[in-house]
């Protein structure tokens, strides 16, 4: 049985001869919420892009459950891969949140009573459905997460792929996205600086470091190791057993 997402000798280099990725390999199961860790400059959110054909690879593969990431199913692609950008005004740019969320499932063919249906479930699954006809410019940095995630839903992916989900959120609206991405039942892909986040959120991790897979193992055990964190410059901001990390 094939995974939701399967990386295999991934290679990416930019225009500038820069190597982002250098032989990238990983699996993600049904279900599963998986924490990309790594430094800035790791080559986490060059990752991100290639999830859902945004980047293309040098060399090495991709596949989204039975299908390979190919020019000729990027369609295919970018409707089973949901990917929720670090700005949220990245994904929010019509007169309201209902038209934003819309957007993606009208440009498939879907109108009518399906189109507002989907609309409607996509709000409800993240709590924004009083956000319905509001302006999105003039809501809060929590209140624009969720409607951009709802954007996403709203194309029925099976794979979510978040690049700093909690980055500019205040506590309250952290602990309200950590409680909106327990509750959905898809596969997703954090891709986060964030340890605590990663923590809470993600049984499962893996560290990039210099476009390679450094380690991958249970979140605990990898932010619990002193000696892993500090080779990779990462840096829990209390250690597990509750005292203040010390380095």
């Amino acid at each position: 049985m094939s995974h939701p997402v399967s990386v295999a000798d991934l290679h990416f280099a930019y225009p500038d001869g820069r190597q982002a990725l250098s032989g990238v390999t990983f699996s993600v199961g049904k279900g599963e919420r998986l924490a990309v860790l790594g430094p800035n400059g790791a080559g986490k959110t060059t990752l991100a892009l290639h999830l859902n054909g945004l980047l293309r690879a040098a060399r090495g593969t991709i596949r989204i459950g039975d299908l390979e990431v190919t020019d000729d199913n990027l369609v295919e692609i970018r409707r089973r891969v949901g990917l929720v950008f670090q700005d949220p005004d990245d994904q929010l740019f019509m007169p309201t949140v209902a038209e934003d969320v819309a957007f993606g499932p009208a440009n498939l063919g879907l109108e009518g009573d399906e189109l507002e249906g989907r609309v409607d479930e996509a709000l409800a699954a993240v709590e924004a459905t009083n956000l319905r006809q509001r302006v999105p410019h003039h809501l809060s940095g929590g209140e624009k997460r969720r409607a951009s995630l709802a954007t996403v839903l709203a194309m029925d992916p099976g794979v979510l792929v978040f690049d700093e989900p909690a980055s500019g959120l205040d506590p309250a609206g952290r602990r309200e996205l950590m409680e909106t991405l327990v509750g959905l039942p898809v596969t997703q892909v954090l891709i986060t600086h964030d340890l605590p986040l990663a923590l809470e959120l993600c049984p499962r991790s893996v560290i990039l470091d210099e476009g390679r897979v450094s380690a991958d193992g249970p979140t605990a055990g990898l932010l619990g190791d002193d000696e892993l964190l500090a080779r990779h410059r990462l840096e829990m901001p209390y250690r597990l057993d509750g005292r203040k990390s010390g380095r």
